[in-house]
């Protein structure tokens, strides 16, 4: 048995990011805004809360767990803060999912407006104007150390907590490196600093990476550019984790998009067999999304590798309807009758609070409630699975 297999039941876990207390809101807001703050306080808040989320989580019936990635205000700030090479360009306009975008301009309008872009400091993007080189070691070895120290209390092994990082593929545009090949090698090696020290600490990795599917429906690439820019993710991000065994790894990919129509965003199908070259020990994606838990489908025909684990969404993290146990069970099961029940963890679609957010889509009160029904729903799937 690999570390991340079931060995009597089904596991539950997440995707990491959590609704972050307003205590530590308005600390990073200050920080971030450049406005006056304490340093110690900000920290203290941040270590607390990691110990109350950990605390949560256990009471919740999740697993393995992780610190809701409370001490960053988002992956697009959070790189900023630990790779030097790289400038944010305020006055340059932000844009995600265009095609999806321009379809619905008055609906996304409104929803970056109330929601996904209303974080505590503006979105900005990034570029890369000199050399990547990892300035992180300090930031990380600090969430760590919380995520430690909360895991103890809560009574969690080490291995069953992860960290989350982000993969090179999310790091920014390039103004720099002649190529994107040398470029993304560049931001992976520096990144793959972060990758070593969290598996040092004898946690499990998280890669985040919504950016592969956003190939798909990217405007102006051919079908070989597509390819070709998937291949360079997937090398790039297996360079960053030599060293690193596959079974402390966890892959992470999404959609990008919280609620919303989600016409035009890439189906499992075409990027699974780049998904499945990564180098981790498991594989988390959307499956309780209405536009993607048909694809379950898809691995009837897929192999997956020997000893790999599946993680699919069996709760979302678009609406705040709670799914029914039976529901999660029956997503369950039907994961585990394709490639074993050893092989499947029950997850969410993704995280709650991608960005720090006063008002996230999903209430802090439902992501609990929605973690109490998957575990049931575990439990009911364990059941029939296990007899």
């Amino acid at each position: 048995m690999s570390l991340q297999q079931n060995t009597d039941r089904i596991q539950t876990t997440h995707i990491g990011s959590l609704p972050r207390p307003h205590a530590v809101l308005d600390l990073l807001k200050a920080k971030l805004t450049g406005q006056p703050y304490d340093q110690a306080a900000l920290d203290a808040a941040v270590a607390k809360a990691v110990v109350d989320s950990v605390k949560k989580q256990v009471e919740c019936g999740i697993d393995i767990v992780t610190d809701g990635e409370l001490s960053k205000a988002g992956f697009f700030t959070y790189i900023r803060e630990r790779l030097a090479g790289f400038e944010a360009r305020p006055n340059e306009k932000f844009t995600l999912f265009e095609q999806e975008v321009a379809a619905f301009p008055e609906y996304y309008e409104q929803y970056f407006k109330e929601a996904m872009m209303a974080t505590i400091t503006p979105l900005a993007p990034v570029v890369c104007v000199g050399p990547v080189t990892y300035t992180g070691a300090a930031a990380v070895q600090r969430d760590i150390a919380n995520l430690k120290a909360a895991a103890k209390a809560a009574g969690v092994a080490d291995a069953h907590v992860f960290m989350p990082a982000t993969a090179a593929a999310g790091v920014g545009r390039n103004e720099y490196y002649k190529s994107e090949e040398e470029y993304f090698h560049a931001v992976a090696a520096a990144l793959g600093e972060e990758y070593k020290a969290i598996a040092a600490a004898g946690f499990l990795v998280q890669i985040d990476d919504p950016f592969l599917p956003d190939i798909f429906f990217e405007p102006g690439l051919s079908d070989a550019q597509k390819k070709r820019r998937a291949e360079i993710y997937v090398e790039a991000t297996n360079f960053a984790l030599i060293g690193i065994p596959a079974e402390k790894l966890r892959f992470h990919t999404c959609y990008g998009i919280n609620e919303g129509p989600r016409l035009y965003e890439a189906g499992l199908a075409d990027i699974i067999h780049y998904m499945l070259q990564i180098h981790a020990g498991s594989f988390s994606f959307e499956a309780a999304n209405p536009r993607h838990e048909h694809e379950y489908h898809l691995f009837e025909r897929v192999k997956v590798p020997d000893g790999v684990v599946l993680v699919p969404g069996v709760i979302t993290h678009a609406s705040n309807i709670v799914e029914h146990p039976e529901l999660i069970a029956e997503r369950l099961v039907r994961y585990a009758k394709l490639v074993g029940r050893e092989n499947v963890i029950a997850g969410a679609d993704c995280g709650f609070s991608s960005q720090a957010l006063y008002r996230t889509e999903v209430h802090p009160t439902v992501v609990w409630e929605k973690f109490k029904a998957m575990r049931q729903g575990a439990d009911i799937a364990t059941k029939q699975l296990w007899n």
